[in-house]
């Protein structure tokens, strides 16, 4: 009997399995997953409403499909062995009605549910006893009016924000004219040092797995990540805080998948979840090189119920995103891209876009380098020489 168990030799045939795994949603996140996943022999099929999304010039199968049309992304479902996302904007109730009959659905839509109001969160959090920043629910911009005891304040719509939409900042009421009039937290600004990430993987067996503290700085005027580093800047205990504080919390909610945990860490030292994503995430895109185990692989093994891998880091590694320059739309083209590959340990990742536009994600950069402040100067040398213009 082959290595003399037929228990074994099961257990081997089912990690070896070739599987199909359906994907809704088409950006740049999906097409690394699917790079990653081509390692492995799987197939790969998506679904994206943009018939140039991303993921359709890779995938095994494209369907150009609205992520929310329940019979597509049900139809798709059905003839996948494993289906996830790679956005949160999609069907939640085809996602219910293939979980019920029997297909793997991760992370599980019930997950989607919490995720997509931010209101959600913020309830659970505190059930749970997770600290975040103080808030308040309302349901129109009249609301407002009620809470100036929290000013000043972000204001974040519960549902439909994404990349900075959906956000922003209400000081007083002078600035109700701009507010949003519709269900929103209230978010107390927060007088943090640092913002931070930490992403977290699970699988169904339980087991748990977070990758290192990574150190964001955004940028103000899109409210986009302009480049992130790892290792963080932070002692040992809030590293150790930050992991534990992630890792409670995809258990807790008893996930499946990779979960991106968004946090504060305050002036005064206490470490506040913001936000959440249960997806690979921008802040995790340096895994691919400085890590053992990448967020996509990770996120792979995850949904499958494999090993999960060690995500500790190989290197100290920043990464810069590549926006769109403001004042260009049209064709992309990426200045200075020669000069910043001719270095060593840069690692360009293009999304496949074939237009700009300000602020648009058009790609990353990863470098590598033997300490942060190292990675930090030369991901600054980088981003001067890139820019993504029409």
């Amino acid at each position: 009997m082959l290595f003399g168990s037929s228990k074994l030799h099961l257990r081997v045939l089912k990690i070896i399995k070739i599987m199909r795994i359906g994907i809704v949603g088409g950006g740049q996140l999906g097409r690394m997953f699917i790079q990653n996943a081509l390692n492995y022999g799987h197939e790969i099929w998506t679904l994206d409403p943009d018939p140039e999304a991303p993921c359709s010039q890779i995938s095994h199968r494209f369907i150009c499909a609205d992520r929310n049309d329940e019979s597509a992304v049900y139809e798709m479902g059905k003839q996948c062995d494993v289906v996830t996302i790679e956005i949160e904007n999609v069907s939640v109730e085809a996602l219910e009605r293939l979980e019920q009959e029997g297909v793997a659905v991760y992370p599980q839509p019930r997950i989607l549910k919490m995720v997509k109001d931010k209101g959600a969160q913020k309830l659970f959090y505190e059930a749970h006893g997770f600290p975040t920043a103080p808030y308040a629910l309302v349901q129109s911009k009249e609301d407002l009016k009620k809470h100036t005891d929290l000013f000043p304040v972000m204001q974040k719509m519960r549902v439909g924000g994404y990349d900075g939409k959906g956000v922003t900042p209400v000081r007083s009421l002078d600035d109700l004219e701009t507010a949003f009039d519709a269900p929103s937290v209230l978010e107390q600004w927060v007088d943090y040092e640092v913002e931070l990430s930490v992403l977290v993987a699970r699988n169904a067996n339980g087991d748990v797995r977070s990758f290192p503290v990574v150190e964001q700085v955004f940028n103000s005027e899109a409210n986009l990540v302009d480049y992130l580093v790892s290792p963080a800047n932070v002692s040992a205990e809030i590293e150790s805080e930050a992991r534990s504080m992630a890792e409670r919390l995809v258990t807790e909610i008893d996930m499946v998948g990779l979960l991106a945990v968004e946090l504060f860490l305050t002036k005064d030292g206490k470490v506040l979840i913001n936000e959440i994503a249960p997806r690979p995430h921008n802040s995790g895109h340096h895994t691919i090189e400085a890590c053992y185990t990448s967020q996509f692989d990770i996120h792979m093994r995850s949904i499958l119920n494999w090993p999960l891998g060690d995500t500790s880091l190989r290197s100290a590694g920043a990464m810069i995103n590549l926006l769109g320059e403001k004042g260009y739309s049209g064709p992309v083209v990426y200045q200075g891209m020669a000069e910043a590959i001719d270095q060593s340990g840069v690692y360009p990742h293009v999304y496949g876009k074939a237009l700009t536009k300000p602020f648009r994600k058009m790609g990353h950069v990863t470098v590598l380098a033997a300490d942060r402040e190292a990675a930090l100067e030369k991901a600054q040398k980088v981003k001067q020489l890139i820019k993504v213009i029409a």
